[in-house]
């Protein structure tokens, strides 16, 4: 072969049989099933189905949100599975996809949670629970390139729709999306409860059987959002911005006060001090609330205030009412909110970039599906994986997994898969199905 050449001259035909593209895919579809999952929206559902012979709508569901955990980003890529047959069975037509995406409103978008919040106590059980549960809130803008129904301007001059998110940081699951025009309030008390209460929902045990914290930017600093989270009891850790009352506190701070900030493997953060201002500051938050700041060199390129510049450092403050002496490690824990941007990106890259229809109630539906993608992928890596693909991100799954193609045969009455011998990660492959079918047999 001529080393100039990116490829070997071959002779192309198609008339192979046999073979499947997207089998790995597979995996997300057998543990939809065994955790409870396509049986659950299959119930949720089962209001909206008209006639028998059509296609369960719950099945759609899942085959559609399978689609999206593969990479699919609108309603036609279902089509990767549907011509698959001997893998994912039959699956709907996109007119019968639009059509169960269509036929989701109020009541379907509550049992879809319910059958979802099942599902997770039982992928729970087979080891997929996290040993903190840590949630985080976060919302993030959606761009919309067509005139839809709540699109709006939004802060940063774009047009589309402002949600809420909210994930657990330990395992990336997604717990909850609240859909919000472009223009909605980046502190609205009202929509961060909402978020928080759907999340605790979510979850196979209550804030009074096990600590809980919830974690958010400035955003959710407000007096209604934290009394929610005393309420509920759960704890806070929330962003402050640094207004003039902390301007003061910081100036009143001693040098010799500030303690070095800590990475994640406890080592002191280069460039990087914190310091509780608790008794420096008047505040009207509820008692215990406790009121950290961090300094740190401003990195090039960090956008910074008129008092930083002055001061020669970046500060971020928050608040919280977690007990105890080490005020670094709870900055650290602060600090790790950062993963919640990565778990956004990741939906974003499994059908949250573009919402496909015009209806708010449709897109709606479609933010759930996105959510029990990414549940999907966050199960498997829990339940199925060790190593790198444990902790990889979804395109790397699918690359490496998702997408491996394979040789379907059929003997005996028994389908079997084979996935080529000499990709690198069949053997990862191959121990996924098993791990996944002793953890959840059936």
């Amino acid at each position: 072969m001529n080393a100039t050449r990116a490829s070997k001259r071959v002779k192309v035909t198609g008339d192979g049989r046999g073979v499947a593209s997207h089998a790995g895919s597979l995996l997300m579809a057998e543990l939809a099933d065994r955790v409870g999952l396509t049986e659950g929206l299959s119930v949720a559902m089962a209001h909206t189905r008209q006639r028998r012979s059509a296609h369960d709508p719950g099945v759609v569901l899942a085959h559609l949100a399978v689609s999206l955990a593969d990479g699919g980003d609108c309603l036609s890529d279902v089509a990767a599975l549907r011509n698959q047959p001997d893998l994912f069975g039959p699956v709907g037509s996109d007119p019968t996809v639009w059509r169960v995406i269509d036929s989701v409103h109020s009541v379907g978008l509550r049992n879809i949670a319910a059958a979802r919040a099942t599902a997770r106590a039982r992928a729970w059980a087979a080891g997929a629970a996290p040993v903190e549960i840590i949630i985080d809130l976060d919302g993030t803008l959606l761009d919309a390139y067509s005139d839809k129904q709540d699109a709006a301007p939004t802060y940063k001059r774009g047009f589309g729709f402002y949600p809420i998110m909210s994930y657990l940081d330990e395992t990336g699951e997604a717990l909850a999306g609240l859909l919000r025009a472009g223009n909605a309030g980046s502190n609205d008390a009202a929509d961060h409860i909402e978020v928080l209460d759907r999340s605790l929902a979510q979850l196979p045990v209550a804030p009074t059987e096990v600590e809980m914290l919830v974690r958010t930017d400035s955003a959710g600093a407000t007096h209604d959002f934290v009394d929610a989270c005393r309420q509920r009891g759960v704890r806070f850790s929330v962003g402050l911005p640094v207004n003039a009352a902390v301007r003061d506190a910081l100036l009143l701070a001693q040098e010799e006060d500030w303690a070095p900030a800590v990475n994640t493997d406890g080592t002191a953060r280069p460039g990087a001090w914190v310091l509780e201002l608790t008794g420096l500051i008047d505040h009207t938050w509820p008692d215990r609330t406790r009121i950290i700041a961090r300094r740190e060199r401003p990195h090039p390129g960090a956008q910074l205030s008129l008092f930083d510049i002055a001061e020669g450092h970046r500060h971020q403050v928050f608040i919280t009412d977690q007990p105890g002496p080490d005020i670094a490690a709870l900055e650290l824990r602060h600090r790790h909110r950062a993963h919640v941007e990565n778990r956004i990106r990741a939906a974003k890259d499994t059908g949250l970039r573009n919402l496909p229809c015009e209806d708010v109630v449709r897109n709606d539906a479609w933010l759930q599906v996105v959510l029990i993608a990414q549940d999907l992928i966050a199960w498997s890596q829990r339940l199925c994986f060790t190593g790198a693909l444990a902790v990889a991100e979804p395109k790397t799954l699918r690359h490496r997994v998702f997408h491996a193609a394979a040789a379907i045969a059929h003997t005996g009455g028994q389908t079997i898969v084979r996935f080529q011998r000499e990709w690198p990660w069949t053997t990862d492959i191959v121990t996924a199905f098993g791990r996944l079918r002793i953890a959840l047999p059936g």
